[in-house]
């Protein structure tokens, strides 16, 4: 059985990111665009990554165009959007899809681990979160309604595992 730890992604400048540097780290993986009605929850995100980074917590966002056309810019432009107007210092990803036939496939392993309600296996919108134990396996698929502030308590449980060693 694949974990995170198995996949790589490309960072929002062009260096490969093997993923199994995050080995021992809780990881909340999300699809995020800079022209979407959740788009604010930048600011949440940053506030979880500030607070959490030092226990173990990673945030991983991956910037998407396949709803609505809501991150038509390159890599360059969605650095300079995220540091300029959300102060964003966790981790980008380069562009990707997260649905079909292109879709990343650390994605497509997300969402079988945890698929949505009925079962569904498709991403619905942007800002739908994945939240990934210390192990490298998916606790939880949270909504794009569901907003950073509320994912205070999944994350600290998460966190409240130990590292396994070994």
């Amino acid at each position: 059985m694949p974990t995170l730890h198995d996949f790589s992604l490309t960072g929002i400048d062009g260096q490969p990111w093997p993923l199994a540097q995050f080995d021992g780290q809780v990881v909340l993986l999300v699809n995020v665009a800079s022209q979407c009605g959740f788009t604010p929850q930048y600011a949440g995100l940053e506030q979880l990554w500030r607070r959490y980074r030092d226990r173990g917590l990673v945030i991983i966002g991956c910037p998407c165009d396949q709803f609505g056309g809501q991150e038509p810019g390159d890599e360059t432009e969605i650095a300079a959007f995220c540091s300029r107007t959300y102060d964003v210092t966790f981790p980008l990803s380069a562009k990707l899809e997260v649905n079909g036939d292109g879709g990343d496939p650390l994605w497509q392993w997300a969402k079988r681990e945890e698929p949505g309600i009925l079962g569904t296996t498709a991403i619905k919108w942007n800002f739908t979160k994945f939240l990934i134990g210390r192990d490298g396996n998916v606790i939880e698929r949270f909504a794009p309604t569901v907003t950073p502030d509320e994912l205070v308590g999944p994350i600290e449980r998460a966190l409240s595992n130990p590292p396994v060693v070994g």
